[in-house]
């Protein structure tokens, strides 16, 4: 039998575990990827990458691939039934969230593609390759590894890693030979969707919503001339497994539409769950391994993508000896993963559940409740939210731009999820302060800590180095080049001078800690950054020595 010795085993070659490879083959972690697929899906399953997720490409060096590639939904267009209402404009409600507003609509089966093509040359620099055609078969925790014996065709390989990831999908071995409960339930009714081509009727190049008194259909453009993704809900009580020519048709009539032709068509149950737990020692659930939910918002593959991210660099951390040394395991590091990553799993699974059941339910209170959604709500909303300021919070909740996590022992336990839009005061007040606060206010305090850095100048440039850093946003009047003096280790980079720029509400008085995934996780004022030391601790990470 073969052997093989790792740092990490990655299991699942979807979109989830290629980008936790990815991001540690890029760091210098060895690691092994092995899918039962013969390679890269072909399916178009999940579509949109939202603007969180672009930034994610954007620090690996890969956006540009994905603008090029892929086919910008600015808006989505409400109607009720074959009536067309009024549309919410994304890239207005996104423009100053990110830089890449809107959905970028980009199927998995190229996400697929293009992590796998960037990762062949770490992996190869490993003497590696993704090891397609290769299942699973048990798995077991010993003492300070992990032991995951896999068949590939046959024959049989003993893999030897210090962890492992469960990246292989809702239907998870790795989850299951865990024994970790998947909590949550199956709908009864199901989806259907459809890749058509030559679809005329419907508004093109957008994301249509139509509501209708017994269904929904929404709509995702896929490319010129009517090539569309379609999608709704089976009608109860139909007889035998829903087909293109049983569906089509009645749809097309009610929602006032035609189509050419239809490339593919499928059907399926919509689950809402959530794992009990994202880690059990030495392994960790990531993606749909860990959580699933309805496609109601195009969220689930991003979420899987920052599962993957978010625990590839805290693996990283650990791997680059940079915890604690009450803690060469890492474990308080390695736990930040489910301590932030489960509760916004959590919060999306139950806001799917509840979109759910308002679009798909037949009961005559949901219909009139699609109806006034379609025909009131949304003239309303399209017409006052983008001149407000919760609008940009919108944009930042659909784009996935807005999730906070905890950063201190004494953060709200809620924090870990995306805030709902309004929750919060305007993103740029809740960023200046009373000067005669502002030398005094714990990192835990800053609206701004425990969310990801606001788009500013080059400073998301400055993370593709996937460093901790220090930024000063006080143009020449920056601290020196002193790490020793602030307390802080050799392996956080800067300070790093940049402008004044007080429209995205980065306060020049203040230092800011941000981790290697873009988040900041503390602040400090110029001359007392004591706190962000304990910053540190709070990650598990070795602190330094604050030198006065």
């Amino acid at each position: 039998m073969a052997t093989r010795t790792t740092d990490v085993l990655v299991v699942g070659a979807g979109p989830t575990g290629l980008m936790a490879a990815l991001v540690l083959a890029r760091n210098g972690v060895q690691v092994e990827i092995v899918d039962p697929k013969p390679g890269p899906t072909r399916e178009s399953r999940a579509l949109g990458v939202q603007a969180r997720s672009m930034e994610l490409y954007a620090q690996l060096g890969l956006v540009d691939q994905v603008l090029a590639g892929s086919y910008t939904a600015p808006a989505l267009q409400f109607g009720w039934q074959d009536r067309a209402t009024r549309r919410i404009e994304l890239t207005v409600l996104q423009d100053q969230v990110s830089e890449y507003p809107g959905l970028h609509v980009f199927e998995q089966s190229r996400n697929e593609q293009l992590l796998a093509d960037a990762l062949t040359e770490p992996l190869a620099d490993q003497g590696r390759t993704v090891r397609w055609g290769e299942r699973l078969v048990d798995l077991v925790t010993s003492g300070d590894s992990v032991h995951a014996l896999t068949d590939g065709s046959g024959e049989l390989t003993q893999i030897e890693a210090r962890w492992c990831i469960g990246a292989d999908g809702a239907g998870s071995i790795v989850r299951r030979l865990l024994d970790i409960p998947y909590e949550g339930v199956t709908d009864p009714g199901r989806f259907w969707v459809a890749d058509a081509r030559g679809v005329s009727g419907l508004p093109d190049g957008v994301i249509n919503l139509r509501f209708g008194s017994q269904d929904l259909l929404l709509t995702f453009p896929l490319g010129p001339d009517g090539h569309q993704r379609l999608l709704g809900v089976v009608q109860s009580g139909a007889d035998g497994d829903p087909t293109a020519p049983t569906v089509l048709p009645p749809i097309a009539e009610r929602y006032g539409f035609s189509y050419r032709e239809v490339d593919w068509f499928a059907h399926y149950r919509v689950h809402h769950r959530t794992a009990e737990r994202f880690r059990k020692g030495r392994v960790f659930l990531a993606g749909d391994a860990a959580h699933v939910h309805s496609p109601v918002g195009g969220q689930g593959m991003n979420t899987g993508l920052q599962d993957a991210h978010n625990l590839a660099l805290a693996i990283v951390d650990v791997i680059a000896g940079r915890t604690a040394p009450e803690d060469p395991d890492g474990d308080a590091r390695l736990d930040r993963y489910q301590a932030e990553r489960q509760p916004v799993a959590r919060h999306l699974v139950a806001l799917t559940d509840r979109a759910f059941g308002v679009v798909a339910s037949r009961r005559r209170g949901r219909a009139v409740v699609r109806r006034q959604i379609a025909t009131r709500f949304v003239p309303l909303v399209a017409t006052v939210v983008p001149r407000l300021p919760v609008g940009h919070r919108l944009g930042g909740y659909l784009g996935q731009t807005r999730i906070r996590y905890p950063m201190s022992d004494a953060a709200d336990p809620g924090d870990g999820h995306q805030d709902h839009p309004g929750d919060d005061q305007n993103h740029n007040r809740n960023h200046k302060h009373d000067h005669n606060h502002k030398h005094s206010r714990h990192a835990a305090d800053d609206r701004i800590v425990g969310r990801r850095l606001p788009p500013s100048g080059s400073n998301h440039t400055l993370l593709r180095d996937f460093s901790w850093q220090l930024h000063c946003y006080a143009g020449g009047t920056a601290p020196a080049d002193d790490r020793a003096a602030l307390g802080l280790p050799d392996w956080v980079t800067g300070p790093h001078r940049l402008p004044v720029d007080p429209a995205a509400g980065l306060d020049p008085s203040r230092l800011y800690l941000i981790r290697p995934d873009g988040f900041v996780a503390a602040t400090a004022p110029l001359d007392d950054p004591a706190v962000l030391q304990a910053a540190l601790r709070f990650h598990g990470l070795a602190s330094g020595t604050l030198v006065r």
